[in-house]
Formats: C-alpha cells, structure tokens, sequence
C-alpha cells in the first residue's frame, strides 16, 4: 500500500528516485578516484622499482637497453595489458620527475598527469601540477591550457620571484593584476589570424564559446551579462561584457577592441565603471575593474591614458591563434634572467 501511494505522489516518487540516484553516482565517483589513486601509486612504484634496478650497476648491464622489452613482454604474459615497453617507460619517466612521493598529484588522473609529463620546463610542470589541482580541470582543459602555453603568458607579465611563486602556487588572483596575460588566445573560435572580424562578431563567437572563454579568463570570473544598457540621462550606453570575480570580489567590465588601444578607449571604460560603481556595486563590493581587450594593448598610450584615474583600467591584448612556443620561451628566458626553467625548482 505504501508503494501504491508513493506511484500516487509522483513528486514524492521522483524525489526517491533523484536521491538514489545521487547517491549512486557520488558512490560510483569515490570508487573511481580510490581506483585511480591506486593505479597512480602503483604506476610510481613500479617507476621506482625500475630505476633502483637501473641503478644496480652490473645487474643492468646484462639486460642494457632491452631492460624495459624484457620486462614488458614478461609481465605483460603473466598479468596482461596495460604493461608495454611504451607504458613501462613512462612510469620510469613518472618516478624520476616526481621522485618526491608526497609531490605525486593525489587528485589528478594518469591522463592528467601523463599530460603534465610532457612539459618540458620543471617550473611549468610545477605549475600545471598545482592548477589541475586547484582548478579541478579536465584532461581536456589541462591539455588545452599546456598547448596555449599558459604559464608562459601569465609569467611574461611578472618578475623572477613572481614566476617561481607562480610554479610552486598555482595561479590564484590576489589582485588585478593576476588577471592579465600576454596574451589572451582565444584559438578556441577556429578563426585564422588576421580573420576580417567585427567587435559584435568577436563577442558573439565568446559568448557562444562561454565555457571556453571563461577557462581563458581563469579562476574566478562568473558571467553577468552581455550588452548591459547603462542609461545616462536620456542616454543609453552599452557595455560589452560584464563579469563578477568572486575571489576579488568585484565586477569586472571588458571591452572588446578589434583595434589597437586608443587613448579614449581608457575615458569610455572609465565611464562605465564610474556608473557601475555607484549603480550596481553592493557595500562589501570591492571597486570594479576594467579590462580593454585590444589587438595591441601600446603600453605607454595606456600609461598615460589611465594616469590619474581613480579607477583602474588595464589593457590586455588577444590573438587568435596560439602563440609561437619559440617566442615565448625567449621572452620567459628573459624575465628569469638567463634561466630558461630548465632546472628543478627549489
């Protein structure tokens, strides 16, 4: 009878089934990351146990370079697939980048971390080590940012002892600063380089790309609106894109620019964030901050056209393809004076 009268109350019935639903999928997702866990530690061990007996001396020698065949095709017969030369190498290849067992990303998948691996430079392994973690990235997230050399363009715009904090931390905004890079690629759109584009055209293929834009904007950012009318007198005056950060804690304006920076670019945002500020900021509001994203940010026009102002207003650049690998290596080469991120951070 009282299942009779649970099909006669169909919210009561599907609350029954949403919740048991709920907590099969939250059963099956700890049961994933426990397995996953475990073939993480013991993809390392396995690492570990390799390199020791590579290290033997003489015991190596007998086996030399065919080490790694001969161990593949044996434990492949008694245990099955999942153990070819290829994958025994990269769980050598693990242990020696990560031979601090507490360094091992306890969060992140094998994908994931087969993804960092191929990161050359130590700093930026640090560094996609640390923000998989914090920003809960897929491998399809954590591949693309690796590919849009990530680190790279976020490092360019700070000093020595910022990029090494940055490898070891992660990228977490602390001001408004941390929220530009050099640039911004939006390769995203599958538009070529020089692509013929209107403002209205660019802010459109971001909106309907939003998922994608927002991973490129970075932690933080959340969507408030498109096009948001702002009526002056009998004026109305429209802001391409607004946001909230929700660790600065403020609005953030962008205007896009399908042209270099211009001087009056910097007054019209600073219109807009004068207005936002005494319209729609809440009390425990931080100011709002405004963002002009140009096809070339000339920093010395925005230094003089931003001097002065109460508000802030920062000029970022965008490309829409991804940036030379070569390119920005020599330019992070330079802000480490010298070093290339080639050694092991401390």
């Amino acid at each position: 009878m009282a299942f009779m009268s649970a099909i006669t109350n169909p919210s009561t019935f599907h609350a029954l089934i949403e919740t048991m639903g709920r907590l099969i999928e939250e059963a099956r997702g700890r049961t994933v990351r426990a397995i996953n866990q475990e073939m993480v530690s013991l993809y390392w061990e396995l690492g570990r146990h390799i390199v020791e007996f590579e290290q033997a001396g003489a015991e190596r020698a007998v086996y030399g370079e065919g080490l790694l065949a001969n161990l593949a095709e044996r434990i492949s017969e008694k245990f099955g697939r999942g153990f070819s030369e290829r994958s025994l190498r990269n769980f050598r290849q693990f242990y020696l980048l990560f031979e601090n067992r507490q360094s091992v990303p306890a969060k992140l998948s094998w994908t994931h971390i087969l993804h960092i691996m191929r990161v050359d430079l130590p700093l930026a392994r640090e560094f996609y080590t640390r923000q998989a973690e914090l920003e809960h990235w897929s491998t399809r997230e954590l591949e693309r940012q690796i590919n849009s050399m990530l680190f790279e363009r976020l490092a360019l715009s700070k000093n020595k002892e910022q990029v090494l904090a940055l490898a070891r931390d992660g990228h977490v905004p602390r001001g408004p600063a941390d929220l530009i890079k050099d640039p911004y690629v939006f390769e995203f759109l599958g538009l070529p380089e020089g692509h013929a584009l209107s403002e209205t055209d660019l802010e459109e293929r971001l909106i309907d790309k939003l998922e994608h834009f927002l991973l490129e904007l970075g932690r933080g950012f959340c969507f408030v609106a498109r096009q948001k009318r702002i009526t002056v007198g009998a004026d109305h005056f429209y802001i391409d894109l607004v946001f909230y950060h929700r660790i600065l804690k403020c609005f953030v304006l962008i205007d896009l620019k399908m042209a270099p920076f211009k001087p009056a670019d910097a007054g019209q945002m600073n219109f807009y964030l004068n207005w936002m500020k005494e319209e729609e900021g809440a009390p425990d509001d931080n100011p709002p901050i405004g963002i002009l994203l140009c096809l070339d940010s000339k920093e010395v026009y925005v230094k003089y056209a931003t001097a002065g102002m109460e508000n802030l207003v920062l000029a970022g650049r965008f490309a829409l393809q991804l940036p030379k690998p070569e390119q920005l290596s020599l330019a992070l080469a330079e802000v480490l004076g010298g070093d290339d991120g080639q050694r092991e951070p401390p």
